[in-house]
């Protein structure tokens, strides 16, 4: 029976094994990804599908800034091969999305398939105005409204807006300080 639950801590590597196997290679490369790079999944929104010990299906989102807004990134998700076609993507979907809204996020925001994800009221007409920090595909860059209005207004480009996971290379520079002399310990000279 498959069980929807957050992600513990110890599934980190089922689950990228898991991305691997589903997405390929090549799913560091998508555009999608510049906005997750050493960020940490929003708060209570990294998601599992589980059949018994075994993860079958993952989904998190994200926090951005869509033009000043406050949204959600989508993304991945992720169905292990053998069980697509068994609605876990559907189940892990409204469950995303429900608790998205319960925790009172605005609107989500996600590169996709618009056959797919329109049948959870994903558009494309709330992202005209916005860019995603590399190569999209308009017709797969969608958007839904938790809250009405949500996306009114924004344009510009998607901006990485959650807690890092590690700290950034690139830090502000912080001068020298002199230390006085005598305070240095590992001098041996006297």
């Amino acid at each position: 029976m498959i069980q929807i639950d957050v992600e513990a801590p110890g599934e980190a590597g089922a689950r990228e094994l898991l991305l691997d196997r589903t997405m390929g290679p090549d799913r560091h490369l998508k555009s999608s990804e510049r906005l997750r790079e050493n960020r940490l999944p929003a708060s209570g929104l990294a998601l599992v599908a589980r059949d018994g010990d075994e993860i079958v299906g993952t989904v998190r989102l994200w926090n951005v800034s869509a033009g000043g807004r406050d949204a959600l990134l989508l993304g991945p998700l992720a169905i292990a091969p053998e069980r697509q076609g068994e609605g876990i993507g559907g189940k892990l979907m409204r469950a995303a999305l429900n608790r998205a809204a319960m925790f009172g996020h605005g609107a989500v925001i996600l590169v996709g398939d618009l056959d797919y994800y329109a049948r959870f009221g994903f558009a494309t007409a709330a992202t005209q105005s916005l860019m995603m920090p590399g190569p999209v595909e308009r017709k797969r860059f969608l958007a839904l409204e938790l809250q009405p209005g949500a996306l009114d207004g924004a344009s510009g480009m998607l901006v990485a807006t959650g807690d890092w996971s590690v700290p950034p290379l690139a830090a502000r520079d912080f001068p020298l300080v002199a230390r006085p002399r005598g305070l240095d310990l590992l001098d041996t000279s006297r």
